[in-house]
């Protein structure tokens, strides 16, 4: 049996199945639907060949017969809280907007290919765009295909350069870095009219797309944040960000979507719903009910294994004392010299920005309870820096104004003892994030 035969087989069954759905899914108009007719099927064919094809057809409707059919076809065991969070709450929505908020390890990329498995299967995806940052994608696009069978392609900035990535069968399934979608020259191409909505968008590492509120009461937002916004649909962007559409689906991934901040954690929900939660206020008098349909968080402590047994040991937090060391070169000399400066510091710069105080409060005090090093080292770099400033003033390369400008974009900036745990921090040349900060 040759290709050509498959192919009418195919088109015959998918012409039975879809109800107006015509070739490859496509929707077909009416002016095509009334002249359309099925291809003729050569019964001539090999019956192992046509057996096939319909048993194929067959398994394509077994999530009618078992809801959680995707866990049949994937190279997976789902934990119970990955079928609770997938079975449970994700797939229950009609129109997903969803913050998945599980702690570390919970296995959020397994959680997202069991959703897509299970909604491609029911025929209710076909566009997915997956924006994570640059250091997982490699990640993203392995574990999908080998645990789910779900090839991704992969865009960078250069794809966009003379064609548009996000047009052709290619692009069904797109994995691109949040950085450089956020780029103007890969971001103007999701704007052409030619571009076909997503169904379905998901951002990993979502604590990364940063918005916060100024003492001024005024909004700063990064780029990813902007671009986050226009494929949820968010309104009264600026033009630059207008997208002709908007991604019906929406899942945000964390681990760490509070950080103890409350304008960036309301910035995360807003992207859920752009026009019910449009202001703090709003968010604050969301029902918890409501709440409940659009966020999940579980801990280590409660993931088990199939069998109840705790998947992750228990973990034990005490408060270690001991004592500083006395005298006029000792621990305590040091400690308490330390938070003088830190004072001082603070009463000086919180006018301007009491927010990158603070932060730099927290860090010297960090960096003094690691090591004598780790502070030396911390003060060594300030030093520079404030000679750098200094020097830039003096040739007349920094105004006033400017260095006002920095002061308050401080606040801004992350400290990564402060935003991650050590489970998230990367290698850089061999060393943890942590340590390369210090």
């Amino acid at each position: 049996m040759g290709e050509q035969e498959i192919g009418a087989i195919a088109a015959v069954l998918e012409s039975a199945a879809g109800d107006r759905r015509g070739i490859g899914g496509k929707q077909l108009s009416a002016e095509e639907t009334e002249h359309w007719e099925p291809p003729i099927l050569d019964f001539t064919s090999k019956p192992q060949v046509v057996s096939a094809l319909v048993e194929g057809e067959r398994l394509s409707f077994g999530h009618l017969s078992n809801p959680a059919f995707a866990t049949e076809t994937s190279y997976i065991d789902p934990l119970p809280h990955q079928r609770i969070a997938v079975y449970d709450h994700m797939l229950r929505q009609p129109r997903l907007r969803f913050l998945l908020a599980d702690d570390a390890g919970a296995g959020k990329t397994i959680m997202t290919g069991l959703y897509i498995r299970e909604m491609l299967s029911r025929r209710l995806l076909r566009r997915v765009l997956i924006v994570p940052p640059a250091g997982l994608i490699g990640n993203w696009q392995r574990e999908l295909q080998v645990l789910f069978n779900l090839p991704f392609n992969v865009v960078a900035g250069s794809d966009a350069k003379n064609t548009n990535p996000f047009v052709g069968k290619a692009s069904d399934r797109v994995i691109v870095s949040v950085d450089t979608l956020a780029g103007e020259r890969v971001f103007a191409r999701l704007r052409e009219l030619k571009t076909e909505p997503y169904d379905l968008v998901v951002f990993d590492e979502a604590h990364k797309l940063s918005v916060n509120r100024g003492n001024d009461l005024r909004v700063r937002k990064i780029d990813r944040y902007r671009l986050a916004e226009a494929l949820a649909g968010a309104r009264g962007l600026d033009d630059a960000w207008q997208l002709p559409w908007s991604a019906h689906h929406l899942l945000l991934l964390t681990a760490t979507p509070h950080q103890g901040k409350e304008y960036p954690y309301y910035g995360l929900w807003r992207l859920l719903e752009p026009d019910v939660l449009s202001t703090p206020e709003a968010f604050d008098e969301y029902p918890a009910s409501h709440r409940q349909n659009h966020f999940i968080r579980r801990t280590k402590e409660e993931m088990v294994h199939l069998n109840g047994k705790p998947l992750y040991p228990k973990r034990i937090s005490d408060t270690l004392g001991y004592d500083l060391t006395q005298g006029p070169i000792s621990e305590q000399t040091l400690y308490d010299e330390t938070t003088e400066y830190m004072r001082h510091v603070y009463n000086r710069a919180k006018l301007l920005n009491r927010s990158a105080a603070r932060l730099a409060m927290s860090v010297l005090q960090r960096r003094l309870a690691s090591s004598t090093y780790a502070l030396l080292r911390s003060y060594d770099r300030r030093i520079a820096k404030l000679d750098d400033l200094i020097r830039q003033v003096q040739e007349g390369k920094l105004t006033e104004e400017q260095l006002v400008v920095l002061q308050r974009r401080l606040g801004e900036e992350d400290d990564v003892l402060d935003t991650k745990t050590a489970e998230e921090e990367t290698t850089i040349n061999g060393r943890e994030e942590g340590e390369v900060s210090e």
